[in-house]
């Protein structure tokens, strides 16, 4: 836009009806005054933290479900009414929330413990003590006085990944080193298989009460879009069937309230941005191009060099050198994998372990990777890919850009 074109565009932007009054309302950290479908597992987490309101200590609870299922929010609500609760009755109450998901905060044991015990106002170096150093400040601070603490761990499969799980042991012990305090953990999970997968002692210190959150479907979900439509937007600016479409969408993808929300909001920043006055039908297809594209180059972004090396690759073979449209196999891509480790001067991986990539691509659903079988000369992967066309382009540049070619 050149500055001609400028003269006035804010003023102008100022002067519009904005279609947003409270554009949080649809964000996925907001929570709402009352959270519906979901009192059963509000009652059930509430009923197993209420004894901390006795200063006795609640059993651990394990609570998982897929993303956008509300676990998050039903913990955070019922905590913040605990606290309210703890603090009119003068009851020494601390509850601790952390996102193990955030680097630097829960991506080793010694900075999550190190950040455990900043809470308690205690100035902890981010590296440098040993870190059963830390533990020992951490314990200390702790036990200074009587108090029941609640620690909430967020994506908690996220701080095992990083760290294994001799971490949920040494917290679940916790309670075994303190005199005067207590501590229960809360963890929440996207991953459904996770807890199978744990250490049995640290499952069985963990999971001493568990909850399930069902996915919500298309009728929950449009109840829930239109609580927060309401909150969110002037009256009168969403046309007849938006709410249902957002819906239905995030109904297929396994009831993701979170999603929904997305795409209502993103559907009014199209609208506006398209100087219109009424959110319709057709922007939410746009709101949809839109996040699976931002999702597409986000993934692509944070993938560490031999992933975007192996993903570049194959878009080498599938855009120039397939031109006739026959199928294409790990060892094809292997060859020109190769020669781009050589291009970047990277030392190439195996093609074993290049195919493991392959296969973790098509996990993310950046590619569809088939495992055929070839007799006796084993197994291969026929790959194909499973990207928007119109986002090739811009991932190849982002690509080339991040792998200096």
């Amino acid at each position: 836009m050149r500055q001609k074109e400028l003269d006035g565009f804010f003023e102008k932007f100022l002067e519009k009806d904005p279609l947003f009054i409270n554009k949080k309302a649809l964000q996925g950290n907001y929570t709402p005054k009352n959270l519906p479908h979901r009192e059963e597992q509000i009652n059930q987490i509430a009923g197993v933290l209420a004894p901390a309101l006795r200063m006795e200590k609640p059993s651990n609870i394990f609570i998982y479900g897929k993303t956008g299922t509300g676990k998050s929010l039903c913990v955070n609500y019922i905590a913040d009414n605990l606290l309210v609760t703890a603090e009119k009755n003068k009851i020494p109450l601390k509850i601790i929330y952390i996102n193990c998901k955030l680097k630097r905060v829960a991506d080793t044991e010694y900075r999550l413990i190190a950040q455990l015990t900043r809470e308690f106002g205690v100035d902890v170096p981010a590296t440098g003590l040993p870190t059963e150093e830390v533990y020992k400040l951490f314990v200390k601070q702790l036990d200074k006085e009587k108090r029941l603490l609640l620690i909430i761990l967020d994506e908690i499969d996220q701080l095992v990944h990083k760290t294994g799980d001799e971490i949920l042991y040494n917290l679940t012990r916790l309670n075994n080193e303190l005199k005067n305090s207590e501590v229960t953990l809360i963890g929440i999970s996207n991953d459904l298989l996770f807890v199978d997968n744990l250490d049995p002692r640290v499952k069985s210190s963990l999971s001493e009460e568990e909850l399930v959150f069902p996915p919500y479907n298309a009728i929950q979900l449009q109840s829930i879009l239109k609580q927060r439509a309401k909150l969110a937007f002037r009256k009168d600016v969403i046309e007849e069937g938006v709410i249902e479409k957002c819906a239905a969408y995030a109904a297929r993808d396994h009831g993701d309230a979170r999603r929904a929300l997305e795409l209502l909001r993103v559907a009014g920043e199209i609208t506006e941005r398209k100087n219109e006055n009424k959110i319709i039908v057709q922007h939410i297809d746009g709101a949809e191009d839109k996040i699976e594209r931002d999702r597409v180059l986000e993934q692509v972004n944070t993938q560490p060099k031999q992933f975007k090396l192996t993903l570049y690759s194959i878009f080498n073979v599938c855009t120039n050198g397939n031109s006739n449209g026959n199928p294409i196999f790990t060892g094809d891509i292997y060859e020109i994998y190769k020669q781009s480790c050589i291009n970047c001067g990277l030392k190439p991986l195996t093609q074993r372990r290049v195919s493991d990539i392959i296969a973790e691509l098509d996990m993310l659903g950046m590619i569809n990777a088939k495992v055929i079988s070839k007799g006796r000369y084993g197994r291969t992967r026929e790959i194909k890919l499973a990207i928007p066309n119109a986002t090739i382009p811009k991932i190849n540049d982002i690509l080339k850009e991040g792998l200096g070619l």
